[in-house]
């Protein structure tokens, strides 16, 4: 083991998944002695961990570069030495072109690679004159295998990466390119880490891939094993209270797993569930392969078997050929389903993507006022679900310090923010809360049975 004595400083943008992969890479890299800080000054390397997703993505690792090179230069100026790299999707689809037009970056590698960074790290660091470093190769070994183990403690929500990559090839995403096919962890694994992870204090956790609902790892006693499989053997942890997953794909919403969020009490009544359009001919374009009616009828089986769900999607607005009609048919959508959150974008091409040379672009001002009309539906639509949650009684997993003087706050079975005046020794508790403000983003209330509450904590 090499001696912590090197600062590492990791910027990440983008998914869940890559925060699991920044933590993962600090794993690897803590043996050739490097230690994680809070910023780049003085750093002895610098990772920029990009994702590609969206809009301007490679401008803003550009122009994240141009401001990050500084503190290389005055780094150098004192005599010292500083790394620089690129990681993550931007790093896998524009490897080269980052090199040509960036000098001061050593190192530049993809997703799948990150087990090979010790090496890459010391070539880059060599006495060869430092030679730069492209690594975009998708290994035949799983870069999972080859990670070490995990040291460093996620608290008391943690992340659980169980499927990486994704073969649906939407026409409009890049993760296919930049991820690769789909890789899905073997079982055993994964009750390994989850099991690190409760020991190391977390209480809840939540199973990570880009399409997870399309795990397919290797079982007990060599079978094939399903995400309904991995959430059933989380559950047994003890100390495990909490499961949430993320992303799924409608496609993969199998019957078993609508059946465990009715049957496994420990799953949250929570769904991200991305649609990305309620017109069946947008849906057909993006090469979604199914339709609105599929997603309706997820939807009434998921609420059958657990009635207090709820759900969050994606909506990507003004894609190739949207008309006035198609827009109409998404915000139908978003009536009839009623969400209690999402994430909504204005489409804009991925060099390399099928849709970047469609035809049919939706004018910017007419992208802007759809996207307007629909954030507008979900903003009231998430407030309205916030209201109804005032004078309920909700258990709450509080997990970090407010902003203000004697508050913290933690997030609701339904992954609102609610915030209480109550001591810090709460904080890793999941405790009854008792809703009495509800805005448009969040909830605030009181501990129920503080006396009790207190006495236990203490």
């Amino acid at each position: 083991m090499g001696q912590a004595n090197k600062k590492l400083f990791i910027k990440t943008w983008g998914c869940q998944m890559n925060v699991y992969d920044s933590r993962r890479m600090a794993d690897v890299l803590r043996p050739l002695g490097y230690a994680e800080v809070d910023g780049p000054e003085d750093a002895d390397m610098i990772i920029m961990n990009t994702c590609h997703i969206r809009e301007k993505a490679t401008d803003k690792v550009f122009s994240e570069i141009g401001r990050l090179k500084e503190h290389k230069k005055a780094k150098e100026a004192n005599g010292g030495k500083m790394l620089m790299a690129v990681a993550g999707c931007v790093a896998q689809a524009e490897g080269e072109l980052i090199l040509q037009r960036a000098p001061d970056i050593d190192m530049v590698f993809g997703p799948q690679t990150y087990h090979q960074l010790p090496e890459m790290v010391l070539k880059a660091t060599g006495m060869m004159g430092r030679p730069r470093i492209v690594n975009t190769d998708f290994p035949p070994e799983s870069k999972f295998d080859l990670l070490p183990e995990e040291n460093a403690s996620q608290g008391m929500s943690a992340y659980l990466s169980i499927q990486e990559g994704c073969d649906k090839f939407c026409t409009f995403c890049v993760v296919p390119y930049t991820r690769g096919a789909e890789f899905s962890r073997p079982l055993r694994a994964i009750i390994d880490e989850a099991k690190q992870l409760a020991q190391n204090g977390a209480k809840e956790i939540t199973l990570l891939g880009q399409n997870v609902n399309a795990y397919h790892g290797m079982g007990h006693n060599g079978s094939q094993a399903d995400l309904t499989d991995v959430i059933d053997a989380v559950a047994l942890i003890p100390e495990i209270e909490r499961i949430r997953y993320s992303t799924s794909h409608p496609r993969d919403m199998d019957e078993r797993l609508i059946d465990a969020h009715g049957n496994i009490e420990k799953l949250m009544p929570f769904l991200h569930l991305p649609v990305q359009s309620g017109s069946d001919k947008i849906l057909k374009t993006m090469n979604r392969k199914h339709g609105r009616d599929l997603f309706f009828d997820i939807i009434e089986k998921l609420r059958v078997k657990r009635p207090d769900i709820v759900f969050s999607s994606d909506f990507i607005v003004g894609f190739p050929g949207e008309t006035d009609q198609d827009h109409a048919d998404t915000m139908d959508l978003i009536r009839r389903t009623k969400f209690a959150s999402a994430y909504s974008f204005k489409y804009s091409a991925r060099p390399g993507t099928p849709a970047a040379n469609m035809q049919g672009l939706v004018r910017e001002d007419v992208k802007n006022e759809r996207l307007q009309e629909l954030q507008a539906l979900i903003n009231e639509q998430q407030y309205e679900f916030n209201k109804s949650c005032m004078d309920r009684v909700m258990p709450v997993l509080f997990d970090r310090i407010g902003y203000k003087d004697g508050q913290i706050l933690g997030r609701s079975p339904f992954f609102q923010s609610v915030s209480v005046t109550a001591p810090q020794r709460l904080l890793g508790q999941i405790i009854d809360v008792k809703i009495n403000r509800a805005s448009p983003n969040a909830l605030s209330g009181e501990v129920v049975l503080v006396e009790d509450i207190y006495e236990a904590a203490e």
